[in-house]
């Protein structure tokens, strides 16, 4: 079966991914790719204008902070994608629920299936939160959901997802029908609609702000030196000395907590058996991938850390949705290739759809956060949000 072609605007999101990552990328591009980049730098000039004109008018308060009269706690960052969020937002969520905390996570659901926006620009019905997981049972999919609430509904027993674009309508829906004590907002920092309690910021270790420039022209989705607002900081991916990431950041940032992690594979599962299999099945196997994630450089490369030879890598944009075609051409070139798997992501995993059989074994990598250095932080921020002494 051939491999259905990526749309124009995939094909053009990924050029320019590779382009805006990091710094010297853009160098020695074309005549047409000079063009665009220099007019995405004027877009970019505007767009942290207006981010700069938003951040005034909440602190004139003449755009207002919701207050939800519980503890609200965002977890988000100032680049676009990759830098771990959905893990971190696991441990607080695990690790509050385990202090006794009904935790709700509040989540936009990106790329979710929904009506065209001319259409709920004219919708006069308010339609309720979409609940993922009420805490008792998952009653959503990815499709509907979120690939990110999706995971996180399936990881998290006892643990609530709601999922809307107005998050202090999700909430209120959370406190008063589900009973939650405690908020965890998903991609929260640039959400300053609702107050938050506690301010978690993600910075990538080995990509923490890009070329410096502001979206589209680079990754930033506001300055930098926006990281004072920060409680606490998560540096990820972190192996080795971040001495240097860590000096950057206290430019920004004099006081905030600083956590060093790294995002650690903890076992593989088959896609659809949910068969699992230790990581050191990898070693000496031979394996191709697919993934649709912001990041696919890392993912691959932890496949070799763990001994796998990666014989091909199939790529897509962040948050792809596949169809049948696209797993299919995969497995089929997986098993022409003579590999042992198919291995793809667990973000990738939910949006695969069913098989009853397949020519070759399909695989995800489950991954959790292991925190380095800063654990003590960590747990002072929990003894915060708890109200408990030390």
């Amino acid at each position: 079966m051939r491999k259905a072609k990526p749309s124009r605007i995939e094909r053009l999101e990924s050029q320019l991914v590779k382009v805006i990552q990091e710094k010297g990328a853009d160098q020695n591009q074309h005549g047409g790719m000079v063009l665009l980049l220099g007019f995405l730098r004027a877009i970019s000039c505007l767009f942290a204008a207006v981010v700069s004109l938003r951040y005034l008018l909440y602190r004139l308060g003449l755009l207002r902070r919701f207050p939800l009269g519980i503890q609200v706690i965002s977890i988000g960052n100032v680049t676009a994608g990759g830098t771990g969020k959905t893990p971190v937002t696991e441990i607080f969520a695990r690790t509050l629920a385990a202090e006794g905390r009904k935790v709700a996570i509040l989540s936009r659901g990106y790329r979710r299936k929904e009506a065209p926006w001319w259409q709920r620009l004219f919708t006069q019905v308010i339609e309720p939160p979409l609940v993922v997981s009420d805490g008792k049972r998952v009653l959503l999919d990815s499709a509907v959901g979120g690939d990110e609430p999706y995971m996180l509904a399936s990881n998290l027993p006892g643990v609530a997802v709601v999922v809307d674009r107005d998050r202090v309508k999700a909430g209120r829906y959370a406190i008063k029908r589900l009973g939650c004590d405690t908020i965890i907002l998903d991609d929260g920092f640039q959400y300053q609609r609702l107050k938050h309690s506690v301010e978690v910021v993600l910075v990538d270790s080995t990509n923490p702000f890009g070329n410096g420039h502001m979206l589209p022209r680079g990754i930033l989705r506001e300055p930098a030196r926006h990281l004072k607002r920060a409680d606490i900081i998560f540096l990820t991916k972190c192996r080795g000395d971040v001495s240097d990431v860590i000096d950057e950041i206290r430019q920004y940032n004099r006081t905030a907590e600083i956590v060093e992690c790294n995002h650690a594979p903890k076992v593989l599962r088959d896609v659809w058996s949910r068969e699992e299999f230790p990581l050191s099945w990898l070693e000496g196997k031979t394996t191709c991938t697919l993934s649709g994630i912001a990041s696919p450089k890392g993912f691959e490369n932890s496949l070799r850390h763990m001994g796998a030879k990666v014989v091909w890598c199939e790529r897509y944009a962040d948050h792809h949705r596949y169809d049948a075609s696209e797993i299919l051409y995969a497995l089929n070139r997986t098993a022409d290739m003579g590999a042992d798997a198919l291995v793809t992501t667990e973000k990738d995993a939910v949006r695969f759809p069913r098989f009853e059989t397949s020519p070759v074994r399909c695989l995800y990598l489950r991954i959790a956060i292991e925190i380095l250095r800063g654990k003590e932080n960590f747990e002072q921020i929990i003894n915060r949000i708890c109200f408990r002494k030390r």
